[in-house]
């Protein structure tokens, strides 16, 4: 039997957190129903929507900051900025939430997290 991947293997390979199978994702940032591989249950992670929160902030924070820079260094025309920050954007929330996503419910598996449970042993 092979070993569990780490976290940040399962993030960026889109691994499967008990066999490292790639099959984690079904889409661009949608988990599979469960690993081909062995048969893991994706769907009982509750990965929710706390990745896309922080992305969100902190994403636009930088994208922001970049901006900001861009034009009181180059003072560029606004559709220069419209042809470069949108894509940027784009590309960097699509490829953050996938990341995001992933070692959360890395984190989740490798930890057994699970709702309602404040302690280990209940």
């Amino acid at each position: 039997m092979t070993a569990e991947p780490s976290p940040q293997q399962v993030a960026l390979g889109g691994l499967c957190p008990r066999c490292a199978a790639r099959s984690l994702f079904q889409g661009l940032a949608t988990f599979a129903p469960k690993c081909r591989a062995c048969g893991l249950d994706f769907t009982s992670f509750n990965v929710g929507d706390g990745p896309a929160a922080f992305l969100t902030l902190i994403v636009g924070a930088l994208i922001t900051g970049l901006a900001i820079a861009v034009e009181l260094g180059l003072h560029p025309p606004f559709w220069v900025h419209i042809l470069l920050w949108i894509p940027i954007t784009a590309a960097a929330v699509i490829g953050s939430l996938r990341l995001a996503k992933a070692l959360l419910l890395a984190l989740e598996y490798r930890n057994r997290a699970r709702e309602g449970r404040i302690r280990a042993d209940e």
